[in-house]
């Protein structure tokens, strides 16, 4: 098919090198029962690929179903996906078809398949290898003719080297590899989304359609887009309801904008720019935290040895002050040891030293990255009141991921 006529067909937006290629890709692939695997950034129009190649392919008045893996608790994906019997567990009251047996003939969707469980994961292989399931809480070996489309947000490769995904389930799901541009990597295509997004949205609610000057254009596409097309849709949809000037200027364009940095990515001190995966930014959490917590543990050292040295204590008031400051939860303030003077003049401090020692006893608390974690998710949960959603959105994970964890780490919710 021509890619043009695709992309009016499917409402496909832009003229990027790297869109046709992986139009023409798709458009390649989809008259075959090849797995393929799509990766791109959140937002960039993934399903939109699989829904392509699905009807473009000789399954296409077959059933198509999306699955969003991230979505689904660890401790039901294996029935959503594979059915199961009756009494198989506690509230399996019916036996029920999963996904692979009523989508038979079709295609599914696996969105989000860098969340699988491992143990989820085997099973899948061995559909992909064979074409065989087996029901949770069945022997029996069922067969499905399924094709499979995958799609991830996530470096794979990078999961496989951490032991979070098989290798041999990655090598069979990227038979055919598409890579879906960010927004960001297509500046030309942002003004022409834009304009379509704003026509829609003018339509839909019987109002002008918006008209952005040039310095608010240049705006447009200097802006990162970290949620890509969905990011873009958004915006245009706000300024369309609530704009009272339909000629949009840069500045009134900047307040439906959200705040950012020229550099998309956190750099470290050695100068390598760090991947925005959210494991990788709280590792480098973790470091200053604990980095901040070694200096403390110094500035704890060197007020127990001044308890135990008053002639120390009375040549460093201030730095006792400080420490008292900071046991109080005050912020800390830089001290310097003033040098010992046989001149200086005496101050005299009360001091309790057995209680202050007691109160001020260094104890080395644990660096394990485990343990953190662990008191990282009970905060989340106490502060948004054992809401898992909320608790999981504020720690950056899935929910199906928190729930893991809290299996995991014994959390009582």
């Amino acid at each position: 098919m021509d890619i043009q006529a695709l992309k009016n067909r499917f409402g496909i937006i832009g003229n990027a090198p790297a869109l046709n290629y992986a139009l023409e890709v798709a458009a390649q692939v989809a008259n075959t029962d090849l797995t393929v695997l799509i990766n791109g950034e959140s937002g960039v129009g993934k399903e939109v690929f699989s829904q392509i190649i699905h009807s473009l392919s000789a399954r296409k008045h077959n059933p198509f179903i999306a699955v969003n893996c991230g979505a689904i608790p660890e401790g039901t994906i294996d029935s959503e996906l594979f059915g199961h019997e009756k009494g198989s567990f506690t509230g399996a009251a019916d036996a029920r078809k999963g996904y692979f047996e009523t989508v038979n003939g079709g295609t599914i969707f696996l969105d989000e398949i860098g969340e699988l469980p491992l143990g989820t994961q085997s099973r899948l292989l061995r559909v992909l290898e064979s074409g065989e399931y087996i029901r949770v809480g069945s022997s029996k070996v069922q067969k499905t003719d399924v094709r499979v489309i995958a799609a991830t947000n996530k470096d794979l490769l990078q999961l496989v080297h951490a032991g979070k995904f098989r290798e041999d389930l990655y090598y069979r799901l990227s038979t055919v590899p598409i890579r879906v541009p960010a927004l960001h990597d297509r500046p030309e295509d942002i003004h022409l989304l834009f304009r379509k997004f704003a026509a829609d949205f003018a339509t839909k609610y019987r109002t002008g359609s918006v008209q952005l000057d040039d310095d608010a254009r240049q705006l447009l596409m200097n802006y990162p887009w970290p949620g890509n097309v969905r990011e873009l849709k958004n915006i245009a949809e706000q300024i369309s309801v609530l704009a009272k000037d339909k000629q949009i200027s840069a500045k009134e364009l900047n307040t439906y904008l959200q705040p950012f940095s020229n550099n998309r990515s956190p750099v470290l001190a050695s100068g390598h720019t760090q991947s925005s995966d959210f494991s990788n930014e709280r590792e480098i959490l973790y470091k200053l935290f604990f980095d901040m917590k070694r200096d403390v543990t110094e500035l704890k050292k060197m007020f127990l040895e001044v308890l135990q040295n008053p002639n120390v204590a009375a040549q460093n008031s201030t730095l006792i002050n400080e420490l008292q400051d900071l046991r109080n939860g005050d912020t800390l303030q830089p001290v310097l040891l003033q040098p010992t003077l046989h001149n200086a003049v005496q101050t005299p401090i009360t001091l309790n030293p057995v209680k202050d020692i007691q109160d001020h006893v260094v104890v080395e608390e644990s660096l394990n990255i485990l343990d953190k974690e662990k008191e990282l998710i009970i905060k989340a949960l106490k502060k948004h009141k054992n809401k898992r959603k909320d608790a999981a959105l504020d720690l950056g994970i899935s929910e199906r991921t928190l729930y893991r964890k809290l299996k995991e780490y014994d959390i009582e919710n």
